[in-house]
């Protein structure tokens, strides 16, 4: 599955899309029975692992202080899976409409994603309602779901399922390559990303096939349009990884003591740095991700791409 997928016949994409389906049915989990388990979370242990959370970096801070970081980034982590899920829970909704009346294997596929998405909300909903009973008041996420929602579908179908596969290959990237492999996080905050993962696998395929239809569909200029309809989504992103940054970092030095005003500004600095790489830089550097999109694009249009992700990816690597 983590191949990337070429462009192929219609007979191969249904066998794709079928693929999908299979994998749907063999991993379909239920919020209570499979991942709460009538557990909490444990709030004496970490929740999103260092390589993510980059907390060791902040040598001024203690153990209890780390901790407590990586909680409050790993309850910002599940409110912005939560955000993303509603417009792609639309979107996905929306383009079931180009195989109503064709192929029905892509229907079910494009239904069961659907299905899978508002399941998703649901429970990164529940989630937050458990992080809030054990962390201190005052954290706040003001991002309505529904407004960003409409923001994101205002631009064009390839740009969001651009948006939608970068996103997608992301998740899946950072559990097997930093959630998976770190025993410090509570085992319930482990155990949503493991089951989360599991039916992203499926999505991302999906979103491959759908962008490549959508692209088959477009001329050299509505496809230039989306490209800067991608950029901007970015930028997009980019604005509410500032706006949450600061607001983290705020809650987060309230609770745990007095700072230097240079100590400050490396926390604040810390968790933007951090949030850039963990939405935006480390998924544009996947492969899988990469890959298609230099297929689809030229290479000015490539070049229009990098530029304008170079200075976030230049603050978030430094």
């Amino acid at each position: 599955m983590a191949a990337v997928l070429k462009q192929q016949s219609p007979a191969a994409n249904t066998s794709r899309y079928a693929k999908t389906i299979e994998a749907s049915k063999r991993v379909r989990w239920d919020i209570d029975r499979d991942i709460i388990r009538d557990r909490k979370f444990d709030f004496t242990k970490n929740f999103l692992p260092d390589a993510l959370s980059r907390v060791s970096e902040l040598a001024f801070l203690g153990p209890s202080q780390m901790r407590f970081l990586t909680q409050v980034q790993g309850r910002t982590y599940a409110k912005m899976f939560g955000l993303v899920e509603r417009f792609i829970g639309a979107k996905v909704l929306e383009i079931t409409g180009n195989h109503r009346l064709g192929d029905q294997v892509a229907l079910e596929a494009l239904v069961r994603f659907s299905d899978e998405e508002v399941k998703h909300q649901e429970l990164f909903r529940r989630i937050e309602e458990m992080m809030a009973t054990g962390m201190p008041a005052g954290y706040t996420f003001d991002h309505d779901p529904n407004a960003v929602a409409a923001v994101v579908l205002s631009r064009s179908t390839w740009a969001v399922l651009g948006l939608t596969l970068h996103i997608e290959i992301t998740s899946q990237a950072h559990y097997r390559s930093s959630i998976a492999p770190d025993n410090s996080p509570s085992e319930l905050w482990k155990d949503v990303f493991l089951f989360h993962w599991k039916e992203e696998a499926q999505h991302a395929i999906i979103d491959e096939l759908e962008w490549r239809s959508e692209d088959e569909r477009m001329n050299a200029s509505s496809r230039d349009r989306a490209v800067d309809d991608l950029i901007a989504l970015v930028g997009a992103v980019d604005g509410i990884l500032q706006a949450q940054s600061r607001v983290d970092a705020d809650y987060f030095i309230l609770h745990t003591g007095r700072y230097s005003a240079k100590e400050e500004k490396a926390i604040h600095d810390l968790l933007l740095k951090a949030y850039r790489y963990q939405y935006i830089v480390s998924g544009a550097g996947e492969p899988r991700f990469a890959d298609v999109l230099k297929e689809l694009v030229t290479p000015a249009q490539m070049a229009r791409i990098g530029a304008a992700l170079e200075p976030i990816v230049t603050h978030a690597t430094a």
